[in-house]
């Protein structure tokens, strides 16, 4: 052992004798040890403040949903922090040297769901919650469980080195050990940090496989990058991490990318969002539970879909490790223990959080959980998403000595081949500017001042829907459906009524009834109301269209539309449509006939009367290109600003 790192020693002489973490972060060279004292809490707002000399680690379980309000197992696994006593460095190369190599034996491994009950899975989740109008992805995990007598400390020692020396393109690696739930993992998903008043994102979405013998490498990932399903799964999951990026930031969120992360076995597409905010890490943690990646959209019907069809929780599998520091350039961890900078003591906190994906839960009774989840959209073929559950996590299985260890061969840099870079710019082209540019407010003159209420229907588009409404010079406040009161339609110059999951003719679903009598009210007040998607539905079968399933669902798709003469390029995520007829509502008791724009395959796109515009598409959507010219030209017809 090394005398030139003291607790690195303490911790290999007794690894189960105290707790401790160690972690290799994207950002630095070395390794991160800390050691320190272990509580479990019950909220997010319970984790204390760090200090330059005391990072906080939280291990959050994906129970931890449930202060959000949506659904999920209750498994029992705690919100965990280890609040650091002692802290050290060590270079990558030196703790490679130290760690323990003997391998772990590893016995009676299983998938908890085999092969053809996960297809079958699929094929239900695909009809049953997709068809349904439930939602645009979900992600339906499966797990290897396994056993070993090896203590769970040592173990965890064991194949933290391991994933040193094999892995690569990670953002974190790591093993935490603590009484009762020890942790290790080469996740390269960053969920969401926050530094010097900065909120980062990162979705990830995509799985290229790298072939075992290399030689079709260069042919099969250029087909991987050109792959449609590929390319909407990201778009579908940036999508989601933006309604986040829109209420927790002044700005709204800026998407920059896509990248590639390339690993040792297989790559991945990403983009980067980036915005300002001044909110509590705790609250930013709070509001982003958890990354759609390993969840789905939208979030709140996602999470009631995963407790629908997996059969346990999750765990820590798919929750995230929050390292809460306080330093300026976010790095707190002393360079030497004791030595505190008194000018950096009051910094602000930052907060790094990884998602616990490609991680290995080992329990105090030897038992051995790997966890993998396949993103499941309209058009998944379910055997395929039963290998990409398996390739998810043969990393973890081949350190754990579950699968042949991969010799990871000399794979060129991807991104660098001949126009990838290109393929990979060419997809913004058809998205919309206004998400990836700085958004610097633009008001309208004639807007400025007006009031608009955002009413939720469970789907946070109206966080994106709000933000674009306040850069053109409105004032928007969001309230969820079924916290309306009747001073709420009443008070604002305008009412939004916001998207969301199911059937708009579901006569047993309290939102739709919901919605009905909110649209009929604002109606029947005389005043401007704008519908978007479900609602659009709502009010177009109120007005005495007829609804029908699509044969094959909407889902992050854009599509070029006639409105009322403008073509517009508009991302639509949806199950059900209006057909076209005569429409009308009454208003104020007057009939209003509203005016009906189609399109040949996608039935009814768009209505407009007086005070009244809807839209089936999602004209805040990343994929609308024209989503803001168009937004913009609905709330001046519904103000009556271009009579």
């Amino acid at each position: 052992m090394s005398s030139a790192h003291p607790l690195l020693d303490r911790v290999l002489a007794d690894p189960a004798g105290l707790p401790w973490a160690l972690l290799w972060r994207e950002e630095g060279p070395d390794i991160e040890l800390l050691v320190g004292d272990v509580r479990d809490v019950g909220l997010l707002a319970d984790i204390p403040p760090a200090t330059p000399d005391r990072p906080v680690l939280a291990m959050v379980p994906f129970r931890q949903i449930t202060e959000r309000g949506f659904d999920a197992h209750d498994d029992g696994a705690p919100l965990r922090l280890l609040v650091a006593t002692e802290t050290e460095r060590i270079p990558a190369e030196v703790a490679i040297g130290i760690l323990p190599a003997e391998p772990v034996e590893v016995t009676g491994e299983h998938f908890s769901v085999s092969d053809e009950e996960y297809a079958g899975i699929v094929t239900r989740v695909i009809e049953d919650e997709i068809g349904n109008g439930e939602g645009a992805n979900f992600v339906i995990r499966r797990d290897v469980v396994a056993h070993t007598d090896v203590p769970a400390a040592v173990a965890a020692l064991t194949w933290f080195r391991t994933l040193l020396v094999d892995e690569r393109g990670t953002y974190w690696t790591f093993a935490v050990h603590t009484p009762g739930h020890t942790l290790v993992g080469a996740t390269p998903e960053r969920h969401v940090s926050v530094r010097d008043g900065r909120v980062r994102m990162n979705p990830i979405s995509g799985t290229f496989r790298h072939p075992a013998d290399g030689t079709t490498l260069e042919e099969s990932f250029r087909r991987f990058i050109a792959d449609t399903k590929e390319t909407e799964e990201l778009f579908m999951v940036v999508d989601e991490e933006m309604k986040m990026m829109a209420q927790i930031c002044t700005d709204g969120g800026r998407i920059t990318g896509p990248y590639l992360k390339q690993m040792a076995h297989l790559t991945h597409t990403e983009y980067l969002l980036d915005g300002r905010a001044e909110a509590d890490p705790r609250d930013v943690l709070r509001a982003t539970m958890f990354a759609p990646t390993v969840t789905g959209s939208p979030m709140e019907n996602a999470c009631t879909v995963i407790r629908r069809h997996e059969p346990g929780g999750r765990r820590y599998y798919s929750g995230v490790l929050a390292l809460l520091e306080r330093e300026g350039d976010g790095r707190s961890m002393p360079r030497r223990p004791g030595v505190v900078d008194p000018e950096v003591a009051a910094g602000p906190e930052s907060l790094d959080a990884p998602i616990l994906i490609r991680a290995a839960h080992l329990a105090d009774d030897g038992t051995v959980t790997v966890s993998a989840g396949a993103t499941l959209v309209r058009h998944s073929d379910p055997v395929s998403e039963v290998a990409e559950t398996t390739a998810k996590a043969s990393g973890m299985l081949a350190a754990l000595g579950l699968r042949p260890r991969r010799e990871v061969r000399e794979t060129p840099v991807l991104a660098e081949l001949p126009g990838v870079a290109e393929v990979l710019e060419a997809r913004n082209e058809s998205l919309a500017a206004f998400w990836l540019s700085p958004q610097e407010p633009r008001p309208d003159p004639e807007l400025v001042g007006h009031e608009v209420l955002v009413v939720d229907a469970e789907d946070m588009w109206t966080q994106m829907l709000a933000h674009q409404l306040r850069h053109l010079g409105l004032s928007a406040r969001v309230v969820r459906w079924d916290r309306v009161a009747p001073a709420d339609l009443t008070t604002p110059d305008l009412v939004l009524f916001g998207p969301g999951p199911g059937d708009p003719a579901d006569p047993d679903d309290p939102r739709m009834e919901r919605l009905r009598e909110l649209i009929g009210a604002r109606m029947a007040d005389g005043r401007p109301l704008l519908a978007v998607c479900l609602s659009h539905q709502v009010l177009a079968r109120m007005a005495g269209l007829e609804i029908a399933k699509l044969p094959a669902p909407n889902q992050g798709v854009q599509i070029e539309v006639d409105l009322w003469g403008t073509p517009a390029r508009i991302g639509f995520y949806n199950t059900f449509v209006a057909h076209p007829g005569r429409a009308a509502l009454d208003r104020a008791g007057e009939p209003v006939v509203l005016e009906v724009a189609t399109d040949r395959r996608h039935g009814v796109v768009a209505l407009r009367g007086p005070g009244v515009a809807t839209i089936q598409g999602h004209a805040e959507s990343v994929l609308s290109r024209d989503g803001l010219v168009s937004l913009h030209a609905m709330i001046r017809h519904a103000l009556g600003l271009d009579r």
